[in-house]
């Protein structure tokens, strides 16, 4: 029996499906290690070591993957494409070896980007190894959001009480909206006016016209800054015959939108329903572990799974090929029959 190890539970149950009984397939529910939120858990002046524990609540699915292990003959780690998916591979294989639990069992590493049956297949003949540039990445990234954050936060609970904490994202974030209010209390601000005209079809519609050109000259946004220079451009207007010289057409193409990331999912939900980024993530991740994917709410529902954290918005492969075969017999239909004709 060969012991896959995925994130979602719910991707764990199709994958299972499609392997067949030779497997098993267990899901981490995430991350499983985290580093400690005290003193210590970072050394900088011991090359940066870390000291990481057991995250709450993975314990139990820790004890699920020793048990399974121990009667399996062969270990392949299946967590997310991307640098977190990496890690929390890593993260299980290291908990698995200190408990003695690997020794001479096979361990494979398998990637791939959609939960289909040919997908998964095609994953499971190209195992690889770990990838430890990745690894050391996000190694790197959880050692700076530790030592900012243990370094800052202090400072933001004494000069703003009720703050919770700060970190290399919230540090960077706050730099920026301080720039961006130091220039908006330095704007001098400069009169301009525009004028327009409401002008009308032979067919009753009227539409409105903006003056871009005056005296042969193309205005620019603050080239009329005085009441007195467009009530004379009005005038001026007036006192002339409106007439059409020129008509362009443009086609316009338009892209479908494309899937949610997790920046346009908060920005859609906080604009159409009116929620919460803590909010829409809770929903998301119900979502993403729910074996329906329906979710519906006191404003709307939301029938898609999308992810919790920013995955590649590339399409499944297997659709797009039999969408272009389609298209390609219904094509050659077409010309047959023209022939035909």
């Amino acid at each position: 029996m060969k012991l896959v190890i995925v994130e979602s539970p719910a991707k764990a149950k199709t994958i299972n499906r499609y392997l067949g009984d030779d497997y098993k397939v267990l899901a981490s529910y995430g991350h499983v290690c985290d580093l400690p939120s005290k003193d210590g858990s970072v050394l900088p002046d011991e090359d940066f070591a870390m000291k990481w524990q057991v995250s709450g609540g993975s314990e139990k699915r820790i004890g699920e993957i020793s048990s399974a292990l121990k009667s399996a003959d062969r270990l392949i780690l299946a967590t997310d494409p991307d640098r977190e998916g990496e890690a929390i591979s890593w993260h299980v294989l290291e908990l698995l070896q200190d408990r003695g639990l690997v020794k001479d069992k096979p361990v494979e590493r398998v990637v791939f980007n959609e939960v289909t049956k040919n997908a998964i297949l095609a994953a499971m003949a190209q195992p690889r190894e770990l990838d430890f540039e990745l690894i050391d990445a996000y190694r790197a990234r959880r050692a700076l959001d530790y030592l900012v954050g243990f370094s800052i936060s202090p400072v933001l609970w004494r000069k703003l009480p009720g703050a919770r904490s700060a970190g290399r994202v919230q540090s960077v974030a706050l730099r920026l909206i301080c720039e961006r209010e130091a220039a908006i209390e330095a704007f001098v601000a400069q009169e301009y006016w525009t004028v327009e005209a409401e002008l009308g079809k032979a067919d009753g519609r009227n539409f409105n016209a903006r003056l871009t050109h005056l005296n042969g000259k193309k205005l620019g946004k603050l080239d009329i800054n005085l009441e007195t220079e467009a009530f004379a451009a009005a005038a001026a207007i007036e006192a002339e015959g409106l007439s059409v010289v020129d008509i362009q057409t443009k086609r316009i193409r338009e892209n479908p939108k494309p899937p949610f990331t997790t920046s346009t999912l908060q920005q859609e939900a906080s604009r159409k329903l009116g929620f919460s980024a803590s909010r829409t993530m809770q929903i998301a991740q119900k979502l993403y572990e729910s074996a329906t994917g329906t979710c519906r709410t006191a404003r709307g529902s939301i029938a898609q799974r999308p992810p919790t954290r920013r995955k590649p918005t590339r399409p499944f492969a297997r659709p797009i090929s039999a969408a272009r075969r389609r298209k390609s017999a219904a094509i050659s239909i077409m010309t047959s029959s023209a022939s035909m004709t």
